[in-house]
């Protein structure tokens, strides 16, 4: 098994093989959360117009963000301290971001997609063993799909490690992600739309035990499907 690292949209549309889109802070920790919560139908897509569309044709809940806040008319910003406690046993979802979304939208020279973060980190690697692919590319989308952003960098790192039976140290990593740029929102309260508890919740290591499988749909959106990883 070849793994490699690609990093933001750019590496997203170069990205061949198991692909697995990361996007630490904030999207897909938000959509394990979402899922968990109840999700049935959930749409990603790169363009917030569309995402209204599909919302509307559906009667989907609208989330997403563009600049890190939530956009206009949206049922909720990125944030999965917002929606932690929110239940939506049964409703479809429509999810746009700035990062995460678009490398799912981008993707289109992968055999197979999932979702990425340390909230379901465990999952994916087990969920990779049992597929065992010939390539893995883990995209670290970054901030805004454009710059580095080092919890993407370091959630690729860490599946990486461990795919290749190589150490990990979560804790120091997780102290070390505390000080970086892409945080520095979390512990800002001027910046409601990150709230602090918004960092743990993204960094709360392997709380689900399932991936988020992609499947891009004729109309550019991707449907995402939870696949539960049974482990040994």
């Amino acid at each position: 098994m070849i793994v490699n690292v690609l990093e933001c949209l750019e590496g997203a549309r170069r990205a061949r093989g198991l692909v697995v889109v990361i996007d630490v802070f904030r999207a897909f920790s938000v959509a394990c959360y979402a899922v968990e919560n109840g999700v049935t139908d959930y749409l990603a897509v790169g363009e917030v117009e569309q995402a209204r569309k599909l919302a509307a044709e559906n009667g989907g809940v609208l989330i997403g963000e563009r600049d890190c806040i939530k956009v206009d008319g949206f049922d909720h910003g990125n944030s999965p301290t917002e929606i932690e406690n929110v239940d939506f046993t049964g409703k479809p979802m429509v999810h746009t971001t700035s990062a995460g979304t678009q490398g799912l939208v981008g993707a289109t020279q992968a055999e197979e997609i999932i979702t990425g973060s340390f909230v379901n980190a465990q999952a994916i690697v087990e969920y990779i063993r049992q597929k065992n692919p010939e390539m893995v590319t883990l995209v670290a989308m970054g901030t805004g799909g454009t710059m580095r952003a080092q919890e993407d960098m370091m959630c690729a790192m860490y599946i990486k490690n461990e795919l290749e039976d190589y150490p990990n140290s979560f804790e120091t990593l997780k102290k070390f992600l505390a000080g970086v740029d892409s945080a520095e929102k979390f512990f800002d309260e001027s910046k409601d739309f990150a709230p602090e508890r918004d960092f743990e919740l993204c960094l709360d290591l392997d709380r689900f035990d399932f991936v988020l499988k992609a499947t891009p749909r004729e109309d550019g959106a991707v449907r995402l499907e939870k696949v539960t990883v049974l482990t040994a």
